[in-house]
């Protein structure tokens, strides 16, 4: 029998990194996952068994980050990673005329500065180091709905989730000198506790801005269009076929009510989008 191959999947203790990590253990893959806490560690490990390995660090502590990717590459001995998951992330919720500039930053530094620190550092166990042998890895960068549609009152996370695609198409034009991919998957709806941390956020410190009665209404949609969300399983069954299939596409979107969510609001004119969901929300500007 074969070696495993391996994958590094960040944000594994819950949500679709903790499917996907099952998933491909699932598949036969060996599974290391970052977590930032010792108890998850330990949780993820009684969860997994023997093919997965728990890896301390932070997407936003650099050196926490280095030290995974040592610790991987001793594991790896000479060989090379087949994946790279770049899935840990946060949502930071509001209207952005009234968010504080430290949230704008504290988004971007997880979403999308994270997958940039962590894809330097295990770059070289997936391909740009020469001296390892074995086939290319892929990586992929787990992008949202909300990376090529924007939304109302998540404006922070959907200018995250364009940057990390922006910086994907760029990245993987650069990757093709070592042969290593980029692929993009965008789930729409899933039910994961990041969802539930971000409605469970506290908006009433808006209530005293002219967005207070639009945001109960966009919070109720919210609350209704995210217990119709996929499994976090079926995002880690695309994300098993982006790593394994011969001839990825370069994107994949996974959307619930899939004509609803995902090709009629990008078919349509943006305008005609944006008075559609001006209406629904009750922020259409009332005539004088």
């Amino acid at each position: 029998m074969g070696t495993k191959q391996s994958v590094v999947i960040t944000g594994a203790s819950t949500g679709i990194g903790w499917a996907t990590a099952k998933f491909l253990l699932g598949k036969g893959f060996r599974v290391f996952g970052t977590v930032r806490t010792q108890r998850d560690a330990d949780r993820l490990q009684a969860d997994f068994g023997v093919d997965f390995v728990a890896l301390l660090a932070d997407v936003t502590d650099e050196a926490s980050v280095r030290r995974a990717a040592e610790r991987v590459g001793e594991m790896l001995g000479g060989g090379r990673l087949a994946g790279l998951v770049n899935n840990a992330g946060i949502v930071v919720g509001g209207p952005l005329l009234h968010l504080e500039a430290n949230e704008v930053r504290r988004q971007m530094e997880v979403n999308v500065v994270g997958p940039f620190v962590v894809t330097q550092a295990f770059a070289p166990l997936l391909g740009s180091d020469p001296s390892r042998t074995g086939r290319p890895g892929r990586i992929v960068q787990i992008s949202s709905v909300s990376g090529a549609l924007g939304v109302p009152f998540v404006g922070a996370y959907v200018a995250s989730k364009f940057a990390l695609e922006g910086m994907s198409e760029s990245l993987r034009r650069e990757l093709m000198l070592y042969g290593i991919d980029v692929i993009v998957v965008g789930p729409g709806a899933v039910v994961t506790p990041i969802w539930d941390k971000a409605a469970a956020e506290d908006f009433s410190r808006f209530d005293v801005t002219d967005y207070g009665p639009v945001i109960q209404r966009f919070l109720a949609f919210f609350e209704v269009e995210g217990k119709k969300g996929l499994a976090p399983e079926a995002i880690g069954r695309s994300i098993y076929h982006a790593l394994t299939v011969k001839k990825p596409k370069v994107r994949y979107a996974v959307v619930p009510q899939r004509f609803k969510n995902w090709t009629m609001p990008m078919l349509l004119p943006r305008r005609m989008v944006d008075r559609l969901i001006g209406k629904q929300f009750g922020l259409m500007r009332k005539a004088l």
